[in-house]
Protein backbone atom coordinates (compact mmCIF):
# COMPACT_ATOMS: atom_id res chain seq x y z
CA UNK A 1 0.00 0.00 0.00
CA UNK A 2 1.15 3.51 -0.82
CA UNK A 3 0.78 6.30 1.73
CA UNK A 4 0.84 9.97 0.77
CA UNK A 5 2.40 12.32 3.33
CA UNK A 6 1.89 16.07 3.02
CA UNK A 7 4.47 18.77 3.74
CA UNK A 8 6.94 16.44 5.45
CA UNK A 9 10.00 15.57 3.41
CA UNK A 10 13.61 15.90 4.47
CA UNK A 11 16.42 17.30 2.38
CA UNK A 12 18.04 13.85 2.44
CA UNK A 13 14.84 12.19 1.16
CA UNK A 14 14.52 14.79 -1.60
CA UNK A 15 18.13 14.38 -2.70
CA UNK A 16 17.85 10.59 -2.55
CA UNK A 17 14.71 10.53 -4.71
CA UNK A 18 16.37 12.81 -7.27
CA UNK A 19 19.44 10.56 -7.27
CA UNK A 20 17.34 7.40 -7.74
CA UNK A 21 15.93 8.81 -11.00
CA UNK A 22 19.30 10.20 -12.16
CA UNK A 23 18.33 13.88 -12.07
CA UNK A 24 20.84 16.72 -11.90
CA UNK A 25 22.67 16.93 -8.59
CA UNK A 26 21.73 19.74 -6.23
CA UNK A 27 23.69 21.12 -3.33
CA UNK A 28 22.13 20.59 0.12
CA UNK A 29 21.49 24.33 0.37
CA UNK A 30 19.70 24.35 -3.02
CA UNK A 31 17.56 21.41 -1.96
CA UNK A 32 16.68 22.99 1.38
CA UNK A 33 15.78 26.31 -0.21
CA UNK A 34 13.67 24.56 -2.87
CA UNK A 35 11.69 22.69 -0.22
CA UNK A 36 11.38 25.74 2.04
CA UNK A 37 10.04 27.90 -0.79
CA UNK A 38 7.48 25.59 -2.35
CA UNK A 39 3.79 26.03 -1.67
CA UNK A 40 3.12 22.34 -1.09
CA UNK A 41 5.09 19.12 -1.15
CA UNK A 42 4.05 15.51 -0.85
CA UNK A 43 5.90 12.25 -0.73
CA UNK A 44 4.69 8.75 -1.40
CA UNK A 45 6.03 6.04 0.89
CA UNK A 46 5.75 2.26 0.74
CA UNK A 47 4.63 -0.03 3.57
CA UNK A 48 8.06 0.25 5.20
CA UNK A 49 7.94 4.06 5.14
CA UNK A 50 10.56 4.30 2.39
CA UNK A 51 10.00 7.26 0.06
CA UNK A 52 9.21 6.06 -3.47
CA UNK A 53 7.92 9.30 -4.98
CA UNK A 54 7.23 12.97 -4.48
CA UNK A 55 5.87 16.12 -6.05
CA UNK A 56 5.96 19.83 -5.31
CA UNK A 57 3.87 22.86 -6.15
CA UNK A 58 5.66 26.15 -6.75
CA UNK A 59 4.19 29.44 -7.91
CA UNK A 60 2.30 32.50 -6.76
CA UNK A 61 -0.77 30.64 -5.53
CA UNK A 62 -3.13 33.05 -7.27
CA UNK A 63 -2.62 33.09 -11.04
CA UNK A 64 -0.17 30.31 -11.73
CA UNK A 65 1.30 27.25 -10.08
CA UNK A 66 3.72 24.68 -11.41
CA UNK A 67 4.11 21.01 -10.69
CA UNK A 68 7.79 20.53 -9.98
CA UNK A 69 9.85 17.43 -9.20
CA UNK A 70 7.20 14.80 -9.81
CA UNK A 71 9.34 11.74 -9.10
CA UNK A 72 8.46 8.06 -8.94
CA UNK A 73 11.40 5.71 -8.47
CA UNK A 74 11.76 3.12 -11.25
CA UNK A 75 10.77 0.11 -9.11
CA UNK A 76 7.46 1.81 -8.19
CA UNK A 77 6.52 3.01 -11.68
CA UNK A 78 3.42 1.44 -13.20
CA UNK A 79 1.74 1.10 -9.79
CA UNK A 80 -0.34 4.32 -9.97
CA UNK A 81 1.99 6.16 -7.59
CA UNK A 82 2.40 9.04 -10.03
CA UNK A 83 -1.35 9.26 -10.51
CA UNK A 84 -1.89 9.46 -6.74
CA UNK A 85 0.73 12.19 -6.46
CA UNK A 86 -0.59 14.27 -9.34
CA UNK A 87 -4.17 13.94 -8.07
CA UNK A 88 -3.15 15.34 -4.65
CA UNK A 89 -1.16 18.15 -6.29
CA UNK A 90 -4.15 19.14 -8.45
CA UNK A 91 -6.47 18.99 -5.42
CA UNK A 92 -4.16 21.32 -3.50
CA UNK A 93 -4.05 23.90 -6.29
CA UNK A 94 -7.80 23.73 -6.81
CA UNK A 95 -8.23 24.21 -3.06
CA UNK A 96 -6.22 27.46 -2.99
CA UNK A 97 -7.86 28.87 -6.13
CA UNK A 98 -10.06 31.87 -5.43
CA UNK A 99 -13.75 31.15 -6.06
CA UNK A 100 -14.88 32.23 -9.51
CA UNK A 101 -11.35 32.39 -10.90
CA UNK A 102 -9.15 30.24 -13.08
CA UNK A 103 -5.62 29.33 -12.13
CA UNK A 104 -3.05 27.90 -14.52
CA UNK A 105 -1.35 24.69 -13.40
CA UNK A 106 1.69 24.11 -15.57
CA UNK A 107 4.60 21.69 -15.76
CA UNK A 108 7.56 20.74 -17.85
CA UNK A 109 7.26 17.15 -18.94
CA UNK A 110 10.22 14.80 -19.16
CA UNK A 111 10.69 13.35 -22.62
CA UNK A 112 8.71 10.15 -23.01
CA UNK A 113 6.27 10.97 -20.18
CA UNK A 114 3.78 12.94 -22.26
CA UNK A 115 1.07 10.26 -22.25
CA UNK A 116 1.01 10.17 -18.45
CA UNK A 117 0.24 13.88 -18.29
CA UNK A 118 -2.27 13.72 -21.16
CA UNK A 119 -4.13 10.99 -19.22
CA UNK A 120 -4.21 13.43 -16.30
CA UNK A 121 -5.87 16.13 -18.45
CA UNK A 122 -2.84 18.28 -19.27
CA UNK A 123 -2.61 19.82 -22.75
CA UNK A 124 0.63 19.24 -24.64
CA UNK A 125 2.19 22.34 -26.16
CA UNK A 126 2.43 23.86 -28.64
CA UNK A 127 -1.21 24.22 -29.67
CA UNK A 128 -2.84 26.63 -32.12
CA UNK A 129 -3.13 29.15 -29.28
CA UNK A 130 -0.15 28.29 -27.06
CA UNK A 131 3.50 28.29 -28.05
CA UNK A 132 6.06 25.75 -26.90
CA UNK A 133 7.58 25.82 -23.43
CA UNK A 134 11.04 27.26 -23.09
CA UNK A 135 13.94 26.83 -20.66
CA UNK A 136 17.21 28.59 -19.87
CA UNK A 137 19.77 26.98 -17.54
CA UNK A 138 21.74 29.59 -15.61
Amino acid sequence: MINIIENDITVDEYLDLRDRVNWKKLSRSQAKKALDNCLYVIKAVDDDGTPIGMGRIVGDGAVICYIQDLIVVPEAQGQKVGTQIITKLKEFVNGIREDGTTMMLCLMCAKGREEFYIKNNFTPRPTDELGPGMILYL
